[in-house]
């Protein structure tokens, strides 16, 4: 996937924002004020890293050479990845949903509500 198909990807999830509190970079994606995806689109070498159940970083981090404990992040539950063409793209498509998941699963009730009725509305739409 390119940066620009990371970026449509992400922001086709529900009640997702793409901002910049960084600066210009990295490219934060947040659903509902939580952050679920960073992406640095650097043409040469571009990068994302996506949160991620602690077992499973780890699993993907054997199975990727290009998958890698965050970088400057909570190593147990961020894994930053390399776009080399190495992950096929189910997969990092199905890595960043994970990570949106992982992050509406600790929304607040009211908050995780709104954006799975949110989800159920485009589904339908």
């Amino acid at each position: 996937m390119t940066s620009q198909e990371i970026t449509d990807f992400a922001l086709s999830f529900p009640e997702t924002t793409e901002v910049h509190p960084f600066g210009p970079v990295p490219d934060v994606y947040k659903v509902a004020g939580r952050i679920f995806l960073f992406l640095i689109p650097e043409a040469d070498r571009p990068r994302i890293a996506l949160k991620c159940e602690p077992t499973l970083a780890l699993l993907l981090r054997e199975k990727y050479p290009a998958v890698t404990p965050g970088y400057h992040l909570n190593k147990v539950h961020w894994n930053s990845l390399e776009l080399d063409g190495s992950i096929p793209d189910d997969e990092l498509q199905e890595m960043i949903h994970h990570s949106f998941d992982q992050v509406v699963a600790k929304l607040p009730k009211a908050k995780r509500e709104w954006v799975l009725r949110a989800a159920s509305d485009l589904e339908r739409g």
